[in-house]
């Protein structure tokens, strides 16, 4: 190194041309040729590679295009939602940043939300993808300032309180009140279910609620700054494109008391609390200082479900995992693009029962001449989004795959008389399509990939021990099982690993189990 960064504030190297070389990213596949993190000016340490947001995921994310005053409290905050932030690294003199967290599950939540939500910092987009350094190392002698950031929010994050002995600048580190938020959908032209507003940040508790034909919502998260990072993320965004806006603040309330876990409310922390009758009772407290703050914002003419007939089928990303990305309706582009497939096991077949999850999958074309990749075509632009938000990153037969929105805009079938192999099917006419029936509860019920599956239509013939045998011969291991107590059609069954129970339900959904039932297997949000 011909220089010495002499520069240097919570974790910033300021103004040096040695620390990235050639141009700033323009774009998430723009080449990262060299950073230096220099400890001192006899040593430094280099990481060399390319960052894109197609690249393997890794719990360092590289965040671009930031505004130039933005601090690194606000950089820290983008990721608090997803989990704990471990380091950062911030190249002002590049409007960068390096973000990492605790795991890197929690990277691939957050860079999978924020595909689908462009996130902002001081009314500027900015852009995330992974890098390809595994691990953030920096000197921690030139760090200490950075260091003292991330445990002064985490101090706040876990206890409310400032770290005792730690003075910070920044400002921002500044807790909300409550880590309840209020929400209220203007424009609401599809319907919101729990699964919408679960995905809105680390949630703990959901109670919805209609007052003056408006839908609202009580949102408790587990510290007021993940309310507080949420509220920044989604005030004033809308769900659907030029539709159901989110109107959010605070709420005076500190816990929220769910009765029942059903459609209307929902306590992440007590799976076991029972379904109810109908729309469950709020606590009278509760209901009373709901009324009162609601009062005030109550906005006419915004439609609740109730007031939209057969609407639950034009909004399959209504039971989505993410929010739905800005501009894209359920006209959509319903073509996705899947690459890195282990094209020695994938079939069209296994492709239609995976992405069938999360919508009704109409043809699939794994290409003549690149058999790793696939062209699928789904019924809507929601449903299409829903998938990839969904199974981006995730593995299937070994292979972590990748899915993003494709230029085309259908899946083309092969010229009549032309053998392609079986590489194309159309599966417009499937009986299998999860979602065809309009109100179907199935769109209440779309989650994440998961270790545990819900398993429904056994016939009461088939006990526990044939259906793990069945599971078990998919190549996995059982490790918990679970017949429902009142019902005993349905079970929880529970995999070694989520790449297990991708692989089981390609297996085993749709199993012939004998007297006339075919087995149904989808990804649970419960654990046993």
């Amino acid at each position: 190194m011909d220089g010495i960064v002499t520069e240097v504030a919570v974790g910033v190297k300021r103004g040096s041309d040695e620390l990235l070389s050639g141009s700033v990213l323009s774009s998430p596949n723009s080449n990262m040729s060299s950073m230096v993190v220099t400890a001192n000016g006899n040593d430094s340490k280099k990481f060399k590679g390319e960052d894109k947001m197609d690249g393997a995921p890794s719990r360092v994310l590289h965040i671009r295009k930031l505004p130039g005053e933005v601090t690194e409290t606000e950089v820290i905050a983008l990721g608090l939602p997803f989990g704990k932030v471990t380091n950062i690294l911030m190249l002002k003199g590049k409007n960068q940043a390096f973000l990492e967290l605790a795991t890197e599950e929690a990277a691939i939540t957050m860079v999978n939300y924020y595909s689908a939500v462009t996130p902002h910092l001081r009314n500027q987009p900015i852009y995330i993808q992974y890098s390809n350094h595994k691990e953030l190392k920096t000197d921690n002698t030139l760090n200490q300032r950075a260091q003292a950031v991330l445990q002064a929010v985490t101090a706040v994050q876990t206890a409310n309180t400032p770290l005792s002995g730690t003075t910070v600048s920044e400002s921002a580190v500044t807790p909300a009140q409550s880590p309840v938020l209020r929400i209220i959908i203007d424009n609401m032209y599809y319907p919101v279910t729990l699964d919408v507003l679960h995905q809105f940040g680390a949630v703990l508790k959901i109670i919805t609620f209609t007052k003056n034909n408006q839908f609202q919502a009580l949102l408790q998260y587990g510290d007021p700054v993940n309310a507080q990072q949420a509220k920044l993320a989604l005030d004033g965004q809308n769900i659907y494109n030029a539709c159901c806006t989110l109107r959010i603040d605070f709420s005076k309330l500190v816990n929220l008391n769910v009765k029942y876990n059903n459609d209307k409310s929902r306590d992440y922390t007590r799976p076991d609390l029972p379904s109810g009758d109908g729309q469950p009772a709020l606590d009278p407290a509760i209901a009373a200082a709901f009324a009162k703050e609601t009062s005030l914002l109550a906005v006419p003419g915004a439609l609740s479900p109730l007031a939209i007939p057969n609407a639950a089928a034009a909004a399959a990303a209504a039971a989505a995992g993410r929010v739905g990305m800005p501009g894209v309706s359920a006209g959509g582009n319903t073509v996705l693009l899947v690459s890195n497939l282990n094209e020695e096991m994938v079939t069209p077949q296994s492709l239609f029962t995976l992405f069938g999850v999360y919508g009704d999958v109409q043809r699939v074309k794994i290409l003549y001449n690149k058999k790793d990749s696939a062209l699928i075509q789904m019924a809507d632009g929601n449903q299409s989004q829903l998938a990839m938000n969904h199974l981006n990153g995730q593995k299937m037969y070994g292979k972590i795959i990748r899915v993003t929105l494709s230029k085309h805009q259908t899946v083309q079938l092969p010229r009549e008389g032309l053998d392609d192999q079986g590489l194309t099917k159309d599966f417009g006419n499937s009986p299998l399509h999860r979602f065809k029936k309009p109100g179907s509860k199935n769109f209440q019920n779309i989650f994440p990939p998961s270790a545990t599956l819900h398993l429904s239509n056994i016939p009461p013939s088939v006990a526990e021990e044939d259906l793990r045998t069945l599971f078990a011969n998919t190549g996995g291991t059982v490790k918990a099982f679970k017949f429902f107590q009142r019902d005993h059609k349905m079970a929880l069954l529970q995999m070694a690993t989520v790449e297990e129970a991708i692989q089981a339900l390609i297996d085993l959904h749709n199993y012939n189990l004998g007297e006339n039932h075919h087995l149904r297997v989808s990804f649970s949000k419960s654990t046993i």
